[in-house]
């Protein structure tokens, strides 16, 4: 049922989106070099690594890390990334990993393929089962202003009351949020 919901919405914010979509495409084109996608390693369902797009808000250059990791994140910004980052539109191109069956549009956030300690956290409290997803409980209760430990608590507190409801719930407050430009710290 999930898989159903998760493959009709796409459609539908895609048809809503596709202006967005392609201005940002335009945008991330016509001011940095390199393309306008980032794939990342990141950690899917079972732990497997999978290729997420984003657009790509980084300099070509910039090291493959968490950016909260970096000492200046701006510093590796591309001119169009932080208003790509604070409106969230780098994210629009994940809605092809949940076509893909890659992601869902709630779940935990993927991990990086190199934060060992967040995958090892989730491993062990069976949230590596989950299908991650574009946002989540964790990323509409504090996102980056959280520590590991408290991420890994939100996934499993949703992990143990998945329903329809709380995904709606989820999709609602992560609207606000997007909309209020609310817990993102780059």
């Amino acid at each position: 049922m999930k898989r159903l919901f998760d493959f009709l919405l796409v459609v539908i914010v895609f048809i809503l989106l596709i202006v967005p979509i392609i201005l940002a495409a335009i945008a991330v084109r016509i001011t940095s070099k390199g393309g306008v996608l980032y794939w990342s390693d990141r950690i899917g369902r079972n732990n497997e690594i999978f290729k997420m797009p984003k657009f790509r808000s980084m300099l070509i250059d910039a090291p493959s890390v968490a950016t909260h990791l970096l000492n200046n994140p701006d510093s590796h910004l591309s001119p169009i990334g932080g208003f790509l980052r604070r409106t969230s539109l780098d994210e629009l191109p994940q809605l092809f990993s949940v076509l893909k069956g890659d992601m869902s549009f709630i779940g935990p956030r993927p991990a990086l393929y190199n934060q060992d300690d967040l995958i090892a956290l989730r491993t062990e409290n069976g949230v590596d089962k989950l299908l991650p997803g574009i946002t989540g409980w964790a990323q509409v209760n504090g996102r980056d202003e959280l520590s590991i430990h408290d991420k890994v608590a939100l996934d499993v507190e949703y992990l143990n009351h998945q329903s329809f409801w709380l995904d709606m719930k989820i999709l609602w407050m992560t609207f606000l949020k997007v909309v209020k430009r609310d817990g993102v710290s780059h």
